[in-house]
């Protein structure tokens, strides 16, 4: 599905990626780990096409995307939850779902019902403005954002940032559901290692720009742990 290959990305003069190479499986829910400034948030906005790259590759489906625009990448399905959230707070929540609806492929103007399903607060507030929602319901309306495309994959920076147990719980379960009803991909970054568990597949550690470790979600283990998690 997603295949990285010998990506290196330069910040200010500064390169945050070394060759990384990462694999994302179709139909997985996939964790991106590390400690602070390793750069997991410069891999996804490299992979969005929010920062150019020096070099390599980035593949989806089989197809090099790494020259494309992040409106183009949206347009192949893939739906992008930034850390902060980034909604826009002077417009309203209905307003903010329905800027995800330029990017739809079968040009639908309307939001799906699902989103409301999901996140029954978003149906409850249309009319509110996206500056006076709590920050998990702003998450909510960020995640919904990505979702009105009806992506195949998912990438998300910190979902649960400063968020109420009650919204994360929330969260983690439209990820699973997603997952196996719809077969949707999911990549995200997470730093806590409960949630990164309670809904991760695979893992991938990163360290100085670069994959350490990877595999299996059960096989993150405390060895792992110390050497690239614990501060």
């Amino acid at each position: 599905m997603i295949s990285i290959k010998n990506v290196n990305q330069l910040y200010g003069g500064s390169q945050i990626l070394w060759d990384l190479n990462i694999d994302v499986s179709e139909g997985s829910v996939t964790c991106l780990m590390g400690r602070n400034g390793v750069g997991k948030t410069t891999l996804l906005k490299a992979l969005m096409g929010l920062l150019p790259i020096r070099s390599g590759e980035i593949n989806v489906d089989g197809i090099n995307i790494a020259n494309k625009s992040a409106e183009s990448r949206a347009y192949q399905g893939i739906a992008y939850v930034p850390q902060g959230r980034d909604i826009f707070p002077q417009l309203t929540v209905e307003e903010n779902l329905r800027t995800g609806l330029a990017c739809r492929k079968d040009k639908s103007k309307k939001i799906p019902d699902k989103i409301f399903d999901l996140f029954p607060v978003l149906a409850e507030m249309l009319h509110r403005r996206g500056g006076d929602l709590s920050g998990g319901q702003q998450q909510q309306l960020s995640i919904g954002r990505a979702l009105v495309i009806e992506p195949k994959v998912l990438i998300l920076d910190e979902p649960n940032e400063g968020i109420q147990p009650n919204i994360v719980k929330q969260i983690g379960d439209v990820i699973s559901l997603l997952n196996k009803e719809e077969a949707m991909t999911v990549l995200l970054v997470e730093q806590k290692l409960n949630f990164a568990r309670y809904v991760g597949q695979e893992f991938r550690l990163m360290e100085k720009g670069r994959i350490v470790a990877e595999g299996a979600m059960q096989d993150l283990g405390d060895k792992l742990i110390k050497q690239h998690l614990a501060v």
